[in-house]
């Protein structure tokens, strides 16, 4: 008797254990099913005017280079510039020396002189026998004798004339004189070497640096897909006053003045597949130099109902398909595919699949999912980004 009481006690323990343990059960599951929806960080789509800015990579090159070379054969006698040094056009450089050439420039107006006294001898023949022809005290032959001389003296005083300027040329080449303005590099040469006339090795060079040219790459299918989006009406080519470029020095810090467009290469090249434009840039301090890389952000079409996106709130698949999270109007969430055209910065440049007034999810990613409910937060509302930064995006 003692034992069947026993035992009936323990199955009423028992009972009473299962029979609250399912109360708390299901007050777990009622408390879970009020839980509220999560919530969802978004910020709402707008269209605006955008100008496409393309990086593009360049080199410096000089605006002017001339190479100093002679034009007569003779000894350096000086050098007249310091090498580094900013020159002016016409600055003398080098003295050759000029004796040979002084001699030459003397002989040849000598014989410009002899020149001269037998061309003025053959007038004054000519001329009295203009006179004698009329009375008959000369022939017609003897006349026109006289004349034919005083033709060939007339051509002998201008080759004379011509002999004078040309070795006057060659004396003042004895002084070589700087082509351009520009910044002169090292000499080849020094007092006493033998130069000759139109060497192929250049005794110094000089550059015009400001302003300075800047060459610049961009592929050609990149410069074709722009031309066949303006084509359509896509973009717009950008006004003469926003046609600007801006540089990048190697090591990031922005060049503080801004350059121009020159023109586009119209040919391909065959190595690159790019194309080259050039800009020309002020550089007054001389603080870019020919051959350094840099980069340049040009301005090259503008879109009036452009939309940009934080990167954030763009995902993509195992197949590269671009998606986005959309909040729709009963505040379940959306998914979208969308176009990504470009990254500007930290941002997105869609073409496709997002609208003006979308609200697109950029918080709170990982705790929704397409067709789940969700509790729209504004995260450019100030106290709905504290929500957020508590936990709840």
């Amino acid at each position: 008797m003692r034992h069947s009481t026993q035992s009936l006690l323990l199955l009423l323990i028992a009972s009473v254990l299962l029979s609250a343990c399912g109360q708390q059960q299901a007050g777990s599951a009622q408390a879970a099913g009020q839980q509220p929806p999560p919530q969802a960080g978004f910020i709402t789509v707008e269209e605006k005017p955008f100008t496409l800015v393309n990086e593009l990579p360049g080199r410096t090159s000089p605006y002017q280079v001339a190479e100093v070379r002679p034009q007569v054969t003779g000894l350096i006698e000086e050098r007249l510039f310091e090498e580094g040094e900013t020159v002016e056009a016409g600055q003398a450089l080098y003295r050759i020396d000029a004796k040979r050439y002084q001699a030459a420039l003397a002989s040849a107006q000598a014989e410009l002189a002899n020149a001269r006294a037998n061309r003025d001898k053959a007038r004054l023949t000519a001329n009295r026998y203009e006179s004698l022809i009329g009375n008959g005290a000369i022939s017609q032959q003897t006349l026109d004798e006289a004349r034919a001389t005083l033709s060939a003296g007339n051509a002998q005083v201008a080759a004379a004339e011509a002999a004078v300027e040309s070795a006057r040329i060659d004396l003042d080449y004895t002084t070589i004189r700087a082509p351009i303005d520009g910044r002169i590099g090292r000499s080849s040469v020094t007092a006493g070497a033998l130069v000759t006339a139109n060497q192929t090795t250049a005794l110094a060079t000089i550059r015009q640096l400001d302003p300075i040219y800047v060459d610049l790459t961009q592929s050609y299918e990149e410069l074709s897909r722009l031309r066949s989006a303006m084509a359509s009406g896509q973009l717009e080519t950008v006004g003469e006053g926003k046609a600007s470029v801006s540089l990048a020095q190697q090591d990031g810090t922005a060049y503080p003045h801004e350059g121009t467009l020159q023109f586009s290469e119209f040919a391909v090249g065959e190595a690159t597949g790019s194309v080259t434009l050039r800009a020309l840039v002020p550089n007054p301090d001389g603080a870019l130099l020919p051959g350094m890389f840099v980069r340049a952000r040009l301005p090259q079409a503008e879109r009036d109902n452009a939309i940009l996106v934080p990167q954030k709130g763009i995902s993509r698949e195992p197949s590269g398909q671009a998606t986005a999270l959309v909040i729709n109007e009963d505040s379940t969430v959306e998914k979208r595919k969308v176009t990504t055209e470009k990254a500007v910065g930290n941002q997105w440049l869609i073409s496709e699949g997002l609208r003006d007034g979308d609200r697109l999810i950029v918080d709170g990613l990982q705790k929704v999912q397409a067709g789940s409910p969700v509790t729209p937060v504004d995260v450019n509302d100030g106290s709905a980004a504290d929500a957020t930064d508590n936990g709840q995006g």
